[in-house]
């Protein structure tokens, strides 16, 4: 890891007690900010860091860059915004990509960006702690690293700059307290481990949500020959993914910059019901408030339809209630109906990890771990702390956070830069 070669260098003070345990790590100083996570949040900020001339430390848990796309989602995935609203900064996709990339090409878009701007992270670096010790105005950061023989050595990372890139998908969300779960002798799984819907052709499988990911994965399974059911508990809006040819999303960024919300919603459930028909003859009730106004209000993003509703329509996607309890067999659903199922695909979502590491609560929230001010203000905290990746709208907000991020750390580094030039003339 290049940036390592700054070397170690012993700072005043001892570690903090709360982030070791009996041994002490090693200690390495970082001249730019230390940024935990290598998905496309934590590039883009190193990117544009890079290109303001400033180095920094990417630390990812896991082996390669875009772990989650690469290993937690399945295997026909599509972005579900068009291409131009899922560029990172400072690197269109290539020519030739298609309106909705696939996700091997978005990887592949990942992987050549990394390259492009030579952001090389620190892999197998799992932070166990970050503390900001104002003794000394630095970040400490404990992290355990991969070595050879699955040994892993703790080093503590040293540096002005803390930028949180963890994002809001860190962690997926297994449910709590559901009655014979661990009775059910059939396979229970996560959608970030389902892969391909043909593996359970000729089943009966039941996926639990009804998001965006729950719907594709639906549809997935259905085109594969399973027989798949839906659990829908809560109203939700469906939208068209495109309206006349133009994506349902960069619709709503031109119509917002015009008319009110409450406008822009009306006329988007207006073209629904003329392209979908009436979703609640499906079981699918739609709320009182619009899909906007809920997304503005609760971050919660309106399911755009890419062909599960024609299903549920037909007839070949089942929408159920909720689940009262498992069966040895299969489930109860709150109705009382029992019904067997061969797998359950849990599609519950996912959610922030950084309360388990990040040792403050000012900026984060401990219940949720995102950060307590709202978009367009939650990119910067105290001390040098950032964070980016957590304004649920998607890869844009990223960007935004990523270049918003660099230039305020860039200004820093270039004031300090100037100072040490000043002091080492005055020497």
């Amino acid at each position: 890891m290049p940036l390592l070669s700054h070397g170690d260098l012993q700072l005043d003070g001892e570690p903090s007690p709360a982030l070791h345990d009996d041994v002490a790590p090693r200690r390495v100083w970082v001249p730019g900010p230390v940024i935990v996570g290598a998905g496309p949040s934590g590039l883009a900020t190193a990117a544009c860091l890079k290109a303001r001339g400033v180095p920094s430390l990417v630390l990812e848990r896991d082996a390669c860059v875009a772990a989650s796309w690469r290993h937690r989602t399945y295997e026909r995935m599509r972005l579900h915004l068009p291409r131009c609203f899922c560029e990172l900064p400072l690197a269109p996709f290539p020519a030739g990509t298609p309106p909705y990339p696939t996700r091997d090409q978005f990887i592949a878009y990942l992987d050549a960006y990394a390259r492009a701007f030579a952001v090389e992270p620190l892999l197998g670096a799992r932070v166990r702690a970050a503390a900001y010790d104002s003794a000394i105005g630095f970040w400490r950061v404990t992290v355990d690293v991969d070595g050879e023989g699955a040994v892993a050595t703790t080093t503590e990372f040293v540096s002005r700059w803390l930028v949180v890139a963890t994002g809001e998908n860190a962690e997926p969300v297994w449910p709590e307290g559901v009655e014979g779960m661990d009775v059910y002798r059939g396979a229970v799984m996560h959608t970030s481990t389902y892969k391909r819907g043909d593996e359970f052709a000729g089943k009966k499988v039941l996926v639990v949500g009804c998001g965006n990911s729950g719907m594709e994965v639906s549809l997935d399974l259905c085109n594969n020959g399973a027989k798949a059911s839906m659990v829908v508990r809560d109203k939700l809006h469906v939208l068209p993914r495109d309206i006349l040819g133009i994506s349902t999303f960069g619709l709503s960024v031109f119509l917002l910059k015009w008319f009110p919300i409450e406008w822009v919603d009306a006329l988007f459930l207006f073209c629904s019901r003329l392209i979908l028909g009436d979703t609640t003859k499906y079981g699918l009730q739609r709320p009182k408030i619009g899909p906007l106004q809920i997304k503005k209000s609760t971050g919660k993003t309106p399911v755009l339809d890419i062909g599960a509703l024609r299903k549920i329509r037909d007839g070949e996607i089942k929408v159920v209630p909720a689940i009262n309890r498992f069966t040895e067999g299969g489930v109860e659903f709150a109705d009382g109906c029992k019904e067997d199922f061969d797998a359950v695909i849990l599609a519950t979502g996912y959610k922030s990890n950084v309360p388990s590491w990040l040792k403050e609560d000012e900026f984060f929230s401990e219940s949720d771990g995102f950060p307590r001010k709202a978009f367009p203000h939650s990119w910067r905290g105290k001390n040098g702390l950032y964070a980016t990746g957590f304004t649920r709208r998607g890869l844009m907000g990223s960007s935004y956070d990523a270049s918003r991020i660099a230039a305020d750390i860039a200004n820093q580094w270039s004031e300090a830069l100037a100072r040490n030039i000043v002091a080492h003339n005055d020497a």
